[in-house]
C-alpha cells in the first residue's frame, strides 16, 4: 500500500489542471498560483518518499527542478 502512488498521481494531475485553469484567468492570480504550487510540491514530495524505483526518483528530481522554476516565475508576476 505504501508503494501505491495512484492517489498522488491523481491529485497531482488535478492540481496541475487547476493551475492551468487559474493561469488562463489572467491577472491578479499570483497568490493563488503560489498556493497551488505548494500543493503540487507536496504531492511531488509524497511521490518521492513512496518511490523505491530509481527511474521514478530521477523524475521526481526533475519535477522538483521544474516546480522551483515555476515558483520563481509566479513570484515575478505577483
Amino acid at each position: 500500500e505504501k508503494l501505491d502512488i495512484s492517489e498522488e498521481k491523481l491529485r497531482l494531475t488535478n492540481h496541475l489542471n487547476y493551475f492551468r485553469e487559474t493561469l488562463a484567468l489572467g491577472g491578479g492570480q499570483g497568490k493563488k498560483l503560489g498556493f497551488i504550487l505548494q500543493e503540487i510540491g507536496r504531492e511531488i514530495n509524497t511521490l518521492g518518499s513512496k518511490s523505491n524505483h530509481h527511474e521514478l526518483q530521477k523524475i521526481v528530481v526533475q519535477m522538483k527542478d521544474e516546480l522551483e522554476q515555476m515558483k520563481e516565475q509566479v513570484l515575478n508576476v505577483m
